[in-house]
């Protein structure tokens, strides 16, 4: 049965997961962080990938005009279609290497000290970024070229890698083939849908036999959370970015990274 310590963890993790998912920081590293420290412990940390599904609603519930405008005009407009072409080719990289290697990845690479370094290293790589003067050849996600959605998909997969963040890899990945800062977040947004709901598919056939009812009642109030925190999230940080840049991001992920360490090696 679910008590109350364990229903106030999966809170938590949940507000992490909405709160991080969509900003270059690493939702997943801070998940295992802070189920780390926190004690939370889910069988093959299917819980963190689960409730996923709440922060993929909100993008839908945000971009859902927009979304079914593209496809209503899919039919009869070039231009949609390569778009909506473009999604799915930059996430067949992230597919086949998920598909692939996901269970070994789970097995070796999630860990916390992993984490911090990806975190610290990852923060360091957006400060060079944000100061680097780039140049812009594209402002809006629908101008992308296939060539380069593939390219922005293979950057994806760097993310497999916890902490190194999915939407930092493909962020990073657009803006270095000629994106705007906005429309280098804004991509990631729409990339994600396919991703996530790929490994969140992927994840339930492979664990759902292994999951009590408790766990299902732990996932449905953080897909609960998730959505509302990624919600708030998806609607404040284009504008943000486009302001800002990524320098926040930046050293949230390097304090968090190197305080991180410090527990590790303070309380194990």
């Amino acid at each position: 049965m679910m008590d109350a310590m364990g229903i106030a963890k999966a809170v938590l993790l949940a507000l992490v997961e909405g709160a991080t998912e969509f900003i270059p920081v690493s939702s997943t590293g801070h998940q295992l962080l802070v189920g780390h420290f926190i004690g939370f412990h889910s069988p093959n940390n299917t819980f963190e990938v689960l409730i996923q599904l709440g922060a993929i609603l909100a993008i839908l519930a945000v971009y859902f005009r927009r979304l079914l405008g593209v496809a209503l005009a899919a039919p009869r407009d070039p231009k949609a279609r390569r778009f909506v072409f473009g999604i799915l080719i930059a996430f067949l990289p992230a597919a086949i290497v998920g598909g692939l290697f996901s269970k070994l990845i789970k097995a070796y690479l999630f860990n916390p000290w992993i984490v911090c370094a990806t975190l610290v290293a990852g923060g360091l790589v957006l400060l060079v970024l944000d100061e680097t003067e780039l140049e812009v050849k594209k402002t809006d996600v629908y101008d992308f070229t296939l060539p380069m959605d593939l390219k922005i998909g293979l950057f994806q997969c760097i993310a497999m890698i916890p902490g190194v963040s999915r939407s930092g890899a493909t962020i990073v990945g657009a803006m270095l083939m000629g994106a705007d800062k906005r429309s280098a977040t804004e991509f990631s947004f729409y990339l994600a849908i396919p991703t996530m709901a790929g490994a969140f598919a992927k994840d339930l056939l492979d664990n759902y036999k292994n999951l009590t009812s408790s766990d299902f009642g732990l996932i449905a109030i953080g897909f609960v959370v998730a959505f509302f925190s990624a919600l708030f999230v998806v609607r404040t940080v284009l504008d943000y970015v486009s302001r800002h840049g990524f320098w926040l991001f930046a050293w949230w992920r390097i304090i968090v990274g190197s305080l991180g360490f410090a527990g590790l090696i303070i309380l194990g």
